[in-house]
């Protein structure tokens, strides 16, 4: 079983653009949502295509499974949507010795900006950058499923 260990964080200014390393589109939409998991569908920059099915529990460990799909699939799939479609653009940034991904989220979210990494384990010590703001792991505001209900 795959493990997602990951810290989400809100973003307070862009001191983070200067480190960018790569960046992609990402259009997803939530095909169910219950209180115990989330099956999602979304697209990376029009060439690939990901089915992803989490555990709904918050905090900083979640079962994950992901599977690579047809995009073509994918994109029928989103039509059968529950809630808005999420668009964002996904900055891969290096502060220190690790790799943040930058959310910069568009449409309905316009202006929302979060920042997670991902651990190995639950434990990890990392540096927290001076762009970084208020942790936001625990709050299910911030999840990709409850913003896809908005």
């Amino acid at each position: 079983m795959a493990k997602e260990i990951e810290r989400k964080f809100l973003v307070h200014n862009d001191g983070w653009k200067k480190k960018v390393r790569r960046s992609h589109k990402i259009v997803q939409a939530y095909l169910a949502s219950t209180r115990k998991t989330s099956v999602r569908v979304r697209v990376i920059d029009g060439k690939k295509a990901f089915v992803t099915i989490k555990s709904a529990k918050p905090g900083r460990s979640r079962d994950e499974f992901e599977y690579r799909i047809p995009v073509n699939d994918a994109r029928a799939l989103i039509r059968l949507r529950q809630g808005v479609t999420i668009v964002k653009r996904r900055y891969h940034v290096l502060a220190g010795r690790r790799v943040w991904e930058i959310d910069v989220f568009g449409g309905a979210h316009k202006g929302l900006v979060i920042a997670e990494i991902e651990l190995q384990r639950r434990g990890d010590k990392f540096a927290r950058p001076d762009w970084l703001g208020r942790e936001v792991t625990h709050d299910r505001r911030y999840y990709n499923a409850a913003l896809a209900r908005a």
